[in-house]
């Protein structure tokens, strides 16, 4: 677990009334670190452009502390981690989102940066058709080892869960309530078998319950976690439609697997493709392809600079960056390599020109 010395800060900055995310990362920037946001006096939190009073006076009050005290118990307690935006361990994918919360619960043994992750949403009521589908899609990935993510509801999320610890592969359930209180409790035995090579992830405090203001928000992290979301049997409307949307926002790859028209279960899958806001599949090897994982050879990862003696500095370290992450999105590439995305772009062309890197949907990268 991350036992960071300011973290009972990093949990009492998540508490704090009216403070979101966009404003808790303006603060630690103009104060400096995150203790120091709770150590600044009234006057000069409200010299902070966006800080008025009434919010200078939510980060000072003597509760938010007590309450976070508590929740620090109950996460030493339970040996959850806590992965805060400004750590390594926190999801690159994510992190670069304005919606994305600053800090995450974890259970398990988690790996929130794998190489290769996906989501695999859907109806809580599938058909045969649907559960065989998202099997056979699982099946067909498991050669590429990518790390399944789902939100652990009734349905076409839990056949992704147990079709994932089937074919080996880790996957991770993102709740909609703490992790002290797993929803739906018919899930918890699953939770455990989850936890050695996944486990759970959540924004919420431990004793937060299902409340049902609760799902979007875990929707918004499905699709910021992954590389693509694929959708299994979907109404017109409900949670698979809300994650396919933010994935679309997030520019991430969305797919889809068609039905029959005249079932109302496929209709958001047919609606998603009909509108160009997902790719049709029917088989991993689909989902492999668009990913470009299936163009990887086995040593993709290996290549050494001085297989590149004409690159400079610059081409030099985007090359190993991407040669060390498989694929990179081009926001995970900008923060890593501390280069504004204007000049980011430009060695990505050049590098594409010279036939180094291929680019992929969803601004990412890979070495050719």
């Amino acid at each position: 677990m991350n036992r960071s010395p300011d973290l009972l800060y990093r949990i009492a900055l998540k508490m704090i009334p009216q403070v979101g995310a966009v404003t808790a990362r303006h603060l630690v920037s103009h104060c400096g670190s995150v203790e120091a946001v709770f150590r600044q006096r009234a006057a000069a939190l409200q010299r902070i452009p966006g800080v008025g009073a009434t919010l200078a006076r939510n980060i000072l009050r003597r509760e938010v502390l007590i309450e976070a005290e508590a929740e620090l118990r109950r996460v030493i307690e339970h040996d959850i981690q806590v992965h805060f935006y400004l750590d390594a361990s926190y999801p690159q994918r994510l992190i670069h989102y304005n919606q994305s919360p600053i800090l995450l619960y974890g259970k398990g043994r988690l790996d929130l940066n794998a190489a290769r992750m996906v989501a695999i949403v859907g109806t809580r009521q599938p058909t045969p058709y649907g559960i065989a589908a998202c099997e056979q899609i699982i099946r067909d990935l498991s050669e590429y080892g990518p790390t399944v993510i789902s939100g652990l509801a009734y349905g076409i999320d839990v056949t992704a869960h147990r079709a994932a610890l089937q074919y080996g592969l880790p996957t991770i359930g993102v709740l909609g309530s703490g992790c002290g209180r797993v929803y739906p409790q018919a899930h918890r035995k699953l939770a455990l078998r989850m936890m050695p090579s996944g486990g759970l992830v959540t924004e919420f405090d431990y004793l937060t319950g299902p409340d049902k203001e609760n799902f979007p928000a875990r929707n918004r992290i499905v699709a910021g976690m992954v590389d693509a979301v694929i959708v299994v049997e979907s109404g017109r409307s409900g949670g698979s439609m809300i994650t396919a949307e933010f994935a679309n926002v997030f520019h991430k790859d969305v797919m889809a697997v068609p039905g029959r028209v005249s079932d109302s279960r496929s209709q958001g899958c047919n609606l998603l493709i009909r509108e160009h806001k997902a790719h049709l599949i029917t088989n991993g090897q689909d989902v492999a392809a668009l990913l470009g994982w299936d163009q990887q050879t086995a040593d993709s990862g290996g290549h050494q600079r001085e297989m590149f003696p004409d690159l400079d500095e610059t081409e030099r370290l985007i090359v190993e960056l991407v040669s060390l992450h498989e694929t990179m999105e081009i926001d995970a590439l900008a923060a890593q390599s501390k280069l504004p995305l204007s000049e980011l772009a430009t060695v990505l062309l050049s590098l594409e020109f010279k036939g180094i890197v291929k680019a992929l949907p969803g601004k990412r990268y890979l070495i050719r």
